[in-house]
């Protein structure tokens, strides 16, 4: 489910000291250490630093014989030129790191951020499409876009061409994150130089890779990934048969999170993959109403220190548990809109919303597509 994000695969992380990030940054940079291999070394010795300490015994188990560790000036001078572009690292162990990954069992263990990182603690929908893409394409993704961020969701997206550029540009006023394949100081394409300044400025741009790598084509598979984790659904604009936004489709769909695309004139190679994609289930979408209905409204929990008092004083919880009962009592196996269950109980989405949100993480009840609800029995 999009809405929860709690994890069995990850061990308990403490809050990172300085010295404990460059040990975490040392061990996922050095050789033939993925996520993985992070997450099992950290679980079975504690700490980065006592897994460094035994990792070249471990890789001589494996037959790799005279293997070195990361040496630490090279972390150091990664820190460094973050600290230069005015990048912030996020750990896993930290309040920082987007809460939307921790559920996924390969999330990035340590993120590059440059801008507003609290963007990504918002809900968030990915939009995602054709390089190549069409004149109605892109006006159909910077209007979804714009549309997106208006409904208080911020829109994540890729930086490519085509498609991700428009989402960008139509996002950027309302906030909106790039999460890219190189380091996050390297802007890819050249072209997006001024949009890539933008995003910094009004959004985040984000990369699992090191300050200053120059992006290969094997990293965007795995850069899309993360594109799916942090959202609650990927919208698909325009695709070809074989690209890039249908394996982000496929990781939406294997981390759990809705898929939705824009339909498009089957004589149109850039419309195969989304029409494909409606085809095999995915939410058909007309505008970023669709989007919202299926979803829910973005909102976001509310850490208790930032909860008015007032807001406190005047709900008690008798009155949530009250509105916790009734939204039950007209729920059933049949499902139905959440409009109607609004207007069947006389209360604003506003105050409803948090409530469902309960009952939906107790498995009370089930959202469906169409934006509508259901009791699980």
């Amino acid at each position: 489910m999009a809405g929860t994000h709690s994890s069995s695969t990850h061990p308990p992380l403490l809050p990172t000291t300085e010295e404990d990030a460059v040990n975490r940054l040392r061990l996922l940079r050095s050789r033939r250490v993925g996520v993985s291999t992070y997450r099992r070394l950290l679980a079975e010795h504690g700490s980065a630093g006592a897994a460094l300490k035994v990792l070249p015994e471990v890789a001589k188990a494996a037959g790799v014989p005279d293997y070195e560790v990361c040496p630490e000036g090279v972390v150091l001078a990664e820190l460094k030129a973050g600290k230069a572009a005015g990048a912030e690292l996020l750990t896993d162990g930290s309040p920082a790191y987007p809460a939307a990954l921790l559920d996924l069992g390969d999330a990035p263990p340590l993120l590059w951020a440059l801008g507003n990182s609290a963007l990504l603690h918002k809900p968030m929908i990915a939009l995602v499409g054709a390089r190549n893409a069409s004149s109605l394409g892109t006006r159909m993704a910077k209007r979804l876009g714009e549309d997106l961020v208006d409904a208080g969701f911020a829109v994540v997206s890729g930086l490519a061409r085509g498609i991700d550029t428009a989402a960008h540009h139509g996002a950027l006023a309302g906030g909106t994150i790039a999460v890219m394949a190189g380091g996050v100081d390297i802007i890819y394409p050249a072209e997006n130089t001024r949009l890539a300044h933008d995003i910094a400025r009004h959004g985040v741009r984000l990369s699992e890779m090191p300050m200053g790598l120059q992006p290969q084509a094997r990293h965007f598979p795995v850069r899309n990934r993360i594109i799916s984790g942090l959202s609650r659904a990927v919208v698909v604009v325009e695709a070809a048969g074989k690209s890039g936004s249908l394996i982000t489709a496929r990781n939406a769909l294997d981390q759990g999170r809705d898929v939705f695309a824009v339909p498009g004139h089957p004589f149109d190679a850039r419309a195969w993959g989304c029409n494909m994609l409606i085809r095999d289930g995915a939410t058909l979408v007309r505008n970023a109403e669709d989007v919202i209905d299926a979803v829910g409204p973005a909102v976001a929990p509310t850490p208790e220190w930032d909860v008015p008092k007032t807001d406190k004083s005047t709900r008690s919880l008798r009155d949530v548990a009250a509105l916790h009962s009734e939204i039950l009592s007209r729920l059933g196996a049949a499902p139905i809109a959440e409009d109607q269950l609004l207007r069947d109980i006389n209360a604003t989405a506003t105050d409803v919303a948090p409530v469902l949100m309960d009952l939906e993480l107790e498995g009370k009840i089930a959202r469906q597509s169409g934006g509508l609800l259901a009791r699980l029995v």
